[in-house]
């Protein structure tokens, strides 16, 4: 028992502690005694909270350590913490209040606590005036709940934490509701709250008092997801023709320039559809999951109406009304006239609204609404007072809102901007010809005969829709290829048999490639055969048989047929122009599309000039100082005399006779200075 009295553990908690880790039996008497210190150091706390108690803190961060040791003492500790911070966290000093939020944190990786209790604490000390300790509780809430979540989805413990933040983002507090948004925004992005209660949640904080918290949530739903873009084209391109399909289809004849021209002109249809084909990636999933997105878009643009946040704030807003209108195709009509107040070429970040307007804009939009807009665009920017950016830019503009609103456009407007495709400037140009490539895919006839350009089989077969028209078939259009394909299959089948009844001699005959032929032969068909009658066909096709991966690709070899091959006895050339009219559009605009300048503007002075001087900040000086062994020395004579004026100089007899002094004067005076020199280093 003497070595027993000797025993200085109790003095030594990190050699306690380690000791109690390997063998917790031996040492449960010093733990004892421990606990009830700790215990006693509690009640002296309860009665000064304000005061610093080291001792505690160092008690307390030990019984954390070796609480999974001696759990049946230790059923409480958690508790008495838990409430010790729920009473005291205002007044506790900084340091202890951290060691206990510690301390609460190693027994719940250990799985001494429930979540649910401990994480709605660390939400309620959230309140406190910490940035150390908000960072602490910010972390931990984030990773506890992904591991939570790790092997399934915990619902029990996420709805009830998920209804314990929606109280948390109306909280007084600003910094509480705002790293409560920040959490459910971070869990979000990681995949862990990606559900539906999460973003209509995240919804209620856009209209928040503080505008922190409102800008957060209005960046949640305009920023992107990072969704996995592990998609490869292999599988996209095996589904359909390949560009060795084109080049053996079109390469099998003769070397003719024509038929290489046409070559060109496929591949470049070819790639046109590969940008279709691309199965579309919704970053902005958040938008779609939102229960009632017209009653959210009125909400946001009574807001905006009433707003006296800053300009930037406004612009967000508009942002985010524009995405909920074009993505759910809204009927949000007092949205329009309100843009519409902003649309002038020096307005500040004028190029946002026109993004604005052209992603509110879709095919349910009443055409005269569209219409309103568009003619503002053009009345203010499209004037030959303007820039030729601004000019541009408005085309641009007109040309994306008419992209997903067609009818929003009249036929003299568009004759009307159809006409700068000759103008000076370059910008101005590929404009107005984007936009008449455009109309060239959508509806030809609302242009001039001059700029149509040549008809082809498929531009014949587009159909303006009317207002409220569906564009849903009841069949696979070109599956008439199919039937075709096998008649002229059947024919070749004929004429093979039929050479091998004449071919007695047993001898090898030589076979030419026939699928130029074919291809030829198949196409000669189609355009003799009506576009009812073509619909019949295909319509027959799509219902009477399951087609497979190889009819999928001569049909859409055939559709893209369509788009080379012009209509016969139209010999019009088509002029060069660039396909961005043919441009897959996804569900959001991106504001390239409305800066987008074919040739660079020509840089001022003053951009030029800071250009240079940024590349001149790593070369060293050319000019080579002379330094001063003491830079405190005086100067002399012949340095004072540089600063001078030369009219107190001009009688001085050294600037007098300095350029009339003859070679004998310069013998002496370099002689004399020579021996100075010497002397000096003498």
């Amino acid at each position: 028992m003497s070595g027993r009295q000797n025993n200085k553990l109790p003095n030594n908690l990190p050699q306690l502690q380690n000791l109690i880790k390997r063998d917790p039996q031996s040492y449960t008497e010093e733990f004892l005694q421990q606990y009830r210190h700790y215990q006693s150091n509690v009640q002296i706390f309860k009665l000064q909270p304000d005061k610093s108690n080291k001792e505690l803190a160092e008690l307390v961060m030990f019984l954390a350590q070796v609480g999974h040791c001696y759990k049946q003492y230790l059923s409480t500790f958690p508790q008495e913490l838990t409430e010790l911070l729920m009473s005291h966290h205002t007044v506790v000093e900084p340091d202890l209040r951290m060691t206990f939020c510690k301390a609460l944190i190693l027994l719940r990786n250990k799985d001494l606590i429930e979540p649910t209790g401990l994480l709605e604490l660390f939400f309620e000390l959230l309140r406190c005036h910490d940035k150390l300790l908000r960072k602490t509780l910010y972390t931990h809430i984030v990773v506890d709940i992904k591991n939570i979540n790790s092997k399934h989805k915990n619902n029990k413990v996420n709805s009830s934490l998920q209804n314990f933040m929606y109280t948390m983002l109306r909280d007084r507090n600003p910094i509480a509701a705002k790293i409560s948004l920040d959490v459910m925004v971070d869990l979000y992005q990681r995949n862990i709250w990606n559900d539906t209660k999460t973003v209509n949640v995240i919804t209620t904080a856009c209209f928040s008092n503080v505008t922190k918290i409102m800008v957060s949530a209005l960046k949640f739903f305009l920023g992107t997801d990072e969704d996995e873009k592990n998609d490869s084209d292999s599988e996209s391109e095996a589904k359909g023709p390949t560009a060795r399909d084109l080049r053996v289809r079109f390469n099998t004849g003769k070397k003719t320039s024509k038929n290489k021209k046409k070559m060109e002109k496929a591949m470049k249809v070819l790639r046109k559809h590969k940008k279709k084909k691309k199965v579309e990636v919704f970053n902005f999933s958040a938008i779609h999951l939102i229960h009632d997105p017209q009653d959210f878009a009125e909400k946001l643009l009574k807001q905006l109406e009433q707003s006296k946040e800053r300009f930037e704030v406004k612009i967000m807003t508009m942002e985010l009304i524009s995405r909920l209108v074009g993505i759910h195709e809204l009927f949000l009509f007092n949205f329009y006239p309100f843009i519409q107040r902003f649309l002038q070429p020096h307005q500040r970040e004028v190029t946002k609204i026109l993004l604005c307007a052209a992603q509110s804009s879709h095919q349910l939009v009443p055409p005269e609404i569209i219409e309103s807009v568009i003619r503002t665009i053009a009345n203010n920017f499209v004037s030959d007072r303007n820039s030729g950016e601004a000019m541009t830019v408005g085309i641009n503009a007109i040309k994306e809102v008419v992209a997903r609103c067609p009818l929003g456009i009249t036929e003299a407007l568009l004759q009307d901007l159809a006409l700068y495709k000759t103008h000076k400037d370059k910008n101005v140009m590929m404009s107005s010809r984007s936009l008449i490539q455009l109309f060239r895919n959508l509806n030809p006839k609302m242009l001039h005969k001059k700029d149509r350009g040549r008809p082809t089989e498929a531009s014949l077969e587009t159909k303006m829709k009317n207002y409220g028209e569906l564009g849903a078939k009841d069949h696979i259009p070109g599956a008439e290829v199919l039937e075709v394909e096998a008649e002229v299959d059947d024919d070749d089948g004929w004429e093979s048999a039929s050479d091998d009844e004449e071919d007695q001699d047993g001898e090898w005959v030589d076979v030419q490639h026939s699928s130029d032929e074919d291809a030829t032969e198949m196409a000669e068909k189609l355009k003799n055969i009506p576009a009812d009658e073509r619909e019949a066909k295909a319509a027959e096709v799509s219902g009477s048989r399951l087609l497979t991966q190889e009819d999928f690709r001569k049909i859409k070899l055939a559709q893209m047929a369509k788009e080379i091959n012009g209509v016969p006895g139209r010999k019009r050339k088509a002029e060069d122009c660039e396909e961005e009219g043919s441009s897959s559009r996804g569900e959001l605009l991106n504001i390239r599309d409305i800066e987008r300048l074919h040739k660079k503007p020509k840089s001022d002075k003053e951009s030029r000039l800071a250009t240079a001087m940024a590349g001149r900040s790593d070369r060293k000086d050319f000019v080579r100082k002379k330094r001063k062994l003491n830079p405190h020395a005086s100067t002399s004579n012949r340095e004072k005399r540089r600063s001078k004026n030369f009219m107190m100089m001009r009688h001085s007899q050294n600037v007098r006779t300095k350029g009339k002094r003859s070679f004998r004067d310069k013998q002496i005076a370099l002689r004399d200075a020579l021996l100075k020199k010497k002397k000096q280093h003498k």
